[in-house]
């Protein structure tokens, strides 16, 4: 059975699929060692996100590229633009992670607060990065030049280092384990191509997923004795209603790729026992 990575597929919206460059291949850590596990979390900030008017995307892309490098998103906080809201949860997320980081709030606009928020989180002041405002000097010189609004976004906390963006000009931020990022899905993606093999991480969490047509209670007792029974694998259930009739996705997670393969089968041939035949890839 063939084990694959557990990542979820990235793309970028179809509307800008032509207008930039095809997904980035992100690739694995500098150094994966086994003895523990990596952590981050993600901070989405944004009111828009909140009142639902924009669909976040990069939720799913930032733990799609930290599975790749690794590192576990342990959890994830929307927040208003609300400076004391963005300050609470850096303060907090950023100590109890190995990484912490942060989509939105980065523009050239007057509610873009980001960067100020995690200054006053750090005790740091905002100042003028020069390189970023090398960069957007540069950018917008046949763009209309650099004013007061685009100059904002080479504000960065004291002590912080740049992350490339390759589509508009204006970079990310990295500030110790921190990385302040755009909320623009594919400004966000292109800056998650740039940090790619540059964090320390650990083993890869793999997957595989086994469908089957059978409602979660008939296999609850089931499920609970094959994962005890592999210590080295957890699963998951995910129930769902099609066709008129119940079913569920059961997908399995190891670090262990022959602990997976061999939990997968034993699960499956459970199901087959029971008249219940599995489909391998999920349903």
């Amino acid at each position: 059975m063939q084990v694959s990575a557990f990542v979820l597929p990235f793309r970028l919206p179809s509307d800008q699929q032509a207008r930039f460059h095809p997904a980035p291949k992100w690739s694995r850590p500098l150094s994966m060692p086994e003895s523990r596990t990596w952590t981050a979390a993600l901070v989405v900030i944004g009111d828009e996100i909140l009142s639902g008017r924009t669909h976040d995307k990069n939720i799913a892309q930032v733990a799609a590229w930290l599975g790749l490098q690794g590192i576990r998103l342990r959890e994830v906080r929307v927040v208003a633009d609300d400076t004391r809201a963005i300050v609470d949860a850096v303060n907090h997320l950023r100590t109890v992670n190995d990484y912490l980081f942060t989509t939105g709030g980065i523009g050239p606009t007057h509610d873009d607060i980001t960067v100020d928020a995690i200054a006053e989180a750090l005790g740091v002041p905002v100042v003028i990065h020069p390189e970023a405002r090398a960069v957007l000097e540069q950018h917008y010189e046949t763009r209309g030049g650099l004013n007061e609004a685009r100059l904002r976004m080479a504000r960065v906390p004291e002590g912080a280092s740049l992350i490339p963006n390759r589509y508009s000009g204006a970079p990310g931020i990295r500030h110790g384990n921190m990385f302040i990022m755009a909320g623009v899905p594919t400004i966000t993606a292109g800056m998650l191509d740039a940090l790619s093999g540059t964090l320390e991480g650990g083993a890869i969490l793999l997957s595989e997923t086994l469908g089957c047509w059978i409602q979660e209670s008939e296999v609850a007792d089931l499920l609970r004795e094959t994962e005890q029974a592999h210590a080295a694998c957890v699963i998951g259930s995910y129930p769902f209603w099609r066709e008129g009739r119940g079913g569920a996705n059961f997908v399995i997670r190891s670090t262990d790729a022959e602990a997976l393969a061999t939990c997968t089968r034993a699960l499956a041939e459970a199901l087959t026992a029971m008249g219940r035949p599995p489909v391998a890839g999920g349903i």
